[in-house]
């Protein structure tokens, strides 16, 4: 890459914030396939409400959002559940370089500028950046390796995964 691209700076704008009843990172839940249940909203601004239209017809969407509270960068990090460091890019930890959040989930219905969610593992008052539609056809694949993740146990995640969260409502399964 080009000096001049590494010292060009990149914006973003928000489009809007999402609401949460989650006030501590600690308390979150980890991945939205943890956190049925979990109610907030996508409240957009007024500027790009008419970005909303044809929405409604999705039972799923990606928000796409800036980790506000994140810490500093750090390239190894110990994942939920793991006790052996990683390497950051191959997690899902906050602390990147470029603090930003990608969440699917489900769409409840809209209100004008207001989204209502369920499944949402996000800190309140998080800025938006974007949101995408979830398409099954685009975005579902099913034959996949995950890497480290694959040795990791799924009934301790479902057990642990909603954290603090409605101590001892854990889902059955992930997502809804």
């Amino acid at each position: 890459m080009s000096l001049a691209v590494q010292e060009q700076g990149i914006s973003y704008t928000p489009i809007g914030v999402i609401r949460s009843i989650h006030a501590q990172p600690e308390q979150t839940p980890i991945q939205p396939a943890y956190s049925r249940g979990c109610r907030g909203t996508a409240e957009i601004f007024e500027q790009y409400c008419e970005g909303l239209s044809d929405l409604d017809g999705f039972s799923h969407i990606m928000l796409i959002y800036h980790f506000h509270r994140a810490g500093p960068a750090r390239m190894m990090v110990r994942p939920f559940l793991q006790d052996t460091l990683r390497g950051l890019f191959s997690t899902r930890a906050p602390v990147r370089p470029n603090p930003i959040g990608l969440s699917i989930v489900r769409l409840l219905s809209r209100e004008g500028p207001v989204l209502h969610l369920d499944c949402v593992d996000v800190l309140d008052d998080t800025p938006l950046l974007d949101i995408k539609p979830y398409v099954s056809r685009f975005d579902c694949i099913l034959e996949t390796r995950c890497g480290w993740q694959d040795k990791v146990d799924e009934n301790a995640a479902q057990k642990l995964g909603m954290r603090r969260y409605l101590a001892g409502n854990v889902p059955e399964k992930g997502r809804p």
